[in-house]
């Protein structure tokens, strides 16, 4: 199905705020570009010339070190951390936690189970008293539990083979998504739990928009009426609903150009 769940989504808000911080903090890679893939789920762009220039093997390495959830569909426990927790883990643990209890234990409702839990609890109910008892019993030389299962159903899975592979064919930003007919547009991770996926202009309506724009130039111009110089001379793209999606992506580029110039006249000596 081509359908998006607004309650799933917030699993790609985790995982963007997840992977954004561990690329930026520990690789270090300062031109990073996150798209919509027009469906349910979101790529990541990293411009830095030293990540481009990262062979297969580097580039599998990255995608290991940010891999947490292991195992096929037949695992029932994908997540096992160590006594001391790495602090990559750590750092993520503290976003799954921000989200965990709206998306997993009140949306999804987990822990409901009609067959072995009393409908007289909540799922939230119930996990506070799971806790609990982890931490009053033996399992307390298990205390992870509890974080591993809240990475199990909130960290983020990475598509390693698009990650690794130097040849593997990649959606480019502003392509039309063939199923849901929306636009992979950039995303302003600043204002990333304002982004809305069901909001994303689809390529029938950018057509109706710019076909609006055509006819009304044509009815001023039947009129006599003529549209002020500078307003004639913006582009198409600009009277469309995509306009704050590519000045995104305009500034997005600015910075990498500004970088890039920044590296030349290193180079230089100047």
């Amino acid at each position: 199905s081509a359908d998006i769940c607004p309650k799933c989504w917030t699993l790609m808000t985790i995982a963007i705020r997840i992977l954004d911080r561990a690329l930026r903090e520990d690789f270090g890679f300062q031109h990073r570009l996150w798209v919509y893939s027009g469906r349910r789920g979101v790529h990541c762009w990293v411009c830095d010339i030293t990540a481009r220039k990262l062979s297969q093997a580097e580039r599998s390495a990255v995608a290991e070190y940010l891999s947490v959830v292991k195992g096929g569909e037949e695992a029932i426990k994908k997540v096992t951390l160590s006594e001391t927790i790495h602090p990559c883990i750590g750092k993520s643990l503290e976003v799954v936690e921000r989200y965990f209890e709206k998306y997993a234990l009140i949306d999804q409702d987990i822990l409901e189970n009609k067959q072995t839990f009393h409908k007289t609890r909540s799922s939230v109910e119930r996990w506070d008293k799971l806790v609990k008892y982890i931490n009053s019993t033996d399992l307390r030389k298990r205390a992870n539990v509890s974080k591993e299962i809240m990475l199990q159903y909130c960290y983020p899975r990475l598509d390693v083979n698009v990650s690794k592979g130097v040849n593997h064919l990649l959606k480019s930003p502003f392509s039309v998504h063939p199923k849901t007919g929306r636009i992979s547009v950039p995303i302003d991770v600043k204002k990333l739990d304002q982004f809305d996926p069901f909001a994303v202009p689809t390529i029938s309506l950018i057509c109706s928009e710019l076909d609006n724009v055509c006819k009304k130039e044509e009815e001023n111009f039947s009129s006599g009426e003529e549209e002020p110089e500078a307003k004639r001379r913006t582009k198409d793209y600009k009277k469309t609903s995509l306009a704050p999606y590519i000045r995104i992506f305009e500034q997005f580029l600015d910075k990498l150009d500004q970088s890039r110039k920044g590296e030349l006249l290193n180079k230089s000596g100047k």
